[in-house]
């Protein structure tokens, strides 16, 4: 990781509006980022057009979407929050795409939400059902929905959280299974009549 200080000092002028600042933030962070992205599009089918490079990118987009004088990242942890957030949205927003183009894409829920992320994110039905899931989770508890996009979407492992975070790994790991059990449970619920 970067160096955190030289960070940090480029995240303050960008929340004073400095454009430049921001653009320097992700020049120096796309390397993560984009590693980011990689694990979690690993594994899926050829012939998706969203590829890692493409998932930064939109993902930059929807940062700078935000004009830069109300990107407001306090340090490192904020910005990898934000990214996670904005890549969720970005692989969200492309499997609402795809089903939109499918013949008869009526949504189905996952029902299960697996611990192990090595063969990355599924790009159907299910994950419009996990961003429902963990839309629901936010209203309850916006900490544990933050873990959930770091581990799920950043792909970061609860070390890595920690860090970021300034907790202990233990705490970050409490949180992600009980972050699993509330989706697992939210996304096994009966359809609403």
């Amino acid at each position: 990781m970067t160096d955190t200080g030289e960070i940090t000092v480029l995240l303050e002028a960008a929340r004073e509006g400095d454009r430049s600042a921001l653009d320097r933030v992700l020049a120096t962070l796309y390397q993560e980022l984009h590693g980011m992205a990689r694990r979690q599009l690993a594994g899926q089918q050829h012939g998706h057009t969203l590829d890692a490079t493409a998932l930064v990118h939109e993902a930059y987009l929807k940062l700078i979407g935000r004009g830069a004088g109300s990107a407001q990242f306090d340090d490192r942890a904020h910005f990898f929050a934000y990214a996670a957030s904005a890549m969720r949205s970005v692989i969200v927003d492309y499997a609402r795409q795809r089903l939109a183009q499918k013949r008869g894409g009526d949504l189905h829920r996952v029902t299960e939400l697996p611990e192990n992320l090595e063969g990355g994110l599924r790009m159907d039905e299910d994950m419009l059902g996990l961003d429902t899931a963990l839309t629901r989770l936010a209203a309850v508890d916006p900490r544990l929905t933050q873990v959930v996009e770091l581990r799920y979407f950043a792909g970061l492992s609860e070390l890595e959280i920690a860090a970021l975070m300034q907790r202990s790994e233990r705490s970050v790991r409490r949180d992600w299974q009980k972050a699993r059990l509330f989706l697992l449970a939210s996304l096994q619920e009966a359809p609403p009549a």
